[in-house]
């Protein structure tokens, strides 16, 4: 009896990936075997920067605040620090955002905490 291979799941595999990798440049579009080591390069870098993107996200934020209590007089610091002794429950991306956004808010909120 012939071997029997199944060429229709075989080539939907195959197809699956070349469809993933179509905007890649080079082989990495077409050939299967470049095309499937870079889509699972790219996997294995998208499951890290999924984690790396809030990492980040948190410095920009602790920057923004910074960047905003500085001329107010505090360090951030010293602010998260005050913050963190009252009732104020705000976290670094609002905080962030009230900095960038609406100076007045954010001045109000440093004026809170330093009574």
């Amino acid at each position: 009896m012939p071997r029997s291979v199944n060429h229709v799941a075989s080539r939907a595999r195959r197809k699956k990936i070349l469809k993933r990798t179509r905007g890649y440049w080079g082989r990495s579009k077409n050939v299967w075997t470049v095309a499937k080591n870079r889509w699972e390069k790219g996997q294995g870098y998208a499951f890290r920067d999924r984690r790396a993107k809030k990492r980040s996200f948190r410095a920009l934020w602790i920057m923004r605040i910074n960047a905003g209590v500085r001329p107010l007089g505090l360090s951030y610091s010293q602010f998260i620090g005050l913050l963190n002794k009252s009732d104020i429950e705000l976290n670094r991306k609002t905080l962030a955002d009230l900095a960038l956004s609406n100076p007045e808010a954010f001045k109000a909120v440093v004026e809170t905490l330093k009574k």
